[in-house]
């Protein structure tokens, strides 16, 4: 197990307290009680924090960033959801969201939720699978209160959260899903160049807790072999391909290209019609 002891669980408000020790139980931290006695924990770089029953991460030397949390009922969240486009949005035909079909989708590097988060939107039962405990102890949160949540607990039923790394369990026979996977989406992590514009801060952050994904290229195959109509990949416009091997490059069927980013599509049979 990686060593998470730079980072803790806290509350602002007692009244969080059981929360708290659930999530620090659950997701194996160190629980410090509350976030005001931080400082005598110096060796913690983050913080876990649950404020106003809602748990963020905050960075420590960074307190400007503010808190980081997973929102699907209001913020981008909710406005790609009143406002994205439905099933006209790049990502819905990168999936093949045609002839009213609503696939399984399997989310292998799900992050903050925000893509399977939009997929449920439209219909499709996701899967999402994460392996940093942190990143999905702040999944978790963000899935258990859209569920009470009138206007959002339809979508939100249809996402399941699995905790696991994909290079482990994309193989079919390591994974016990109640259904067939129609699709597999890949967001690999993926660094940023130095002249870009100013990296979001879920980004900077994650990058720093986690790094980047540099065994992407391993997801590909088994994503391959798993997903009975097709493989989808989100890359930043100027990222190649993933590869089977490192001078290997694997050529998309086809590309949806955005203005930073592009989805590549790798076919293995034809969507169905209705």
């Amino acid at each position: 197990m990686a060593d998470f002891n730079h980072i803790a669980v806290a509350y602002i408000d007692s009244i969080d307290s059981d929360a708290a020790k659930k999530v620090a139980k659950k997701w194996q931290f160190n629980y410090i009680g509350d976030a005001a006695s931080v400082s005598k924990y110096p060796h913690l770089t983050f913080l876990l924090q649950f404020n106003q029953q809602v748990l963020e991460l905050i960075k420590l030397d960074e307190p400007k960033l503010g808190g980081i949390k997973v929102d699907f009922v209001e913020g981008v969240s909710a406005h790609r959801r009143k406002f994205g486009g439905g099933r006209g949005q790049e990502i819905a035909k990168a999936i093949g969201l045609k002839h009213s079909f609503t696939p399984h989708v399997l989310d292998a590097t799900a992050g903050l939720g925000r893509d399977a988060f939009v997929l449920a939107s439209l219909g499709c039962q996701v899967t999402l699978m994460e392996r940093m405990p942190v990143v999905a102890a702040l999944l978790d949160d963000g899935l258990e209160r859209a569920k009470l949540n009138s206007e959002v607990s339809e979508i939100a039923n249809r996402m399941k959260l699995v905790h696991a790394s994909s290079i482990d369990f994309l193989p079919s026979e390591s994974l016990n899903l109640a259904q067939q996977v129609d699709v597999v989406y890949l967001d690999p992590m993926y660094p940023h160049r130095e002249k870009s514009a100013a990296v979001k801060k879920e980004m900077r952050v994650f990058q720093f807790l986690v790094g980047e994904d540099l065994d992407a290229d391993a997801l590909l195959a088994p994503a391959l072999a798993l997903a009975k109509y097709r493989v989808v990949v989100k890359r930043p416009s100027y990222a190649p391909p993933l590869s089977f091997a490192s001078s290997n490059i694997k050529k998309p069927s086809t590309s949806i290209k955005m203005k930073k980013n592009r989805f590549d599509v790798y076919v293995n049979q034809a969507i169905p019609k209705a």
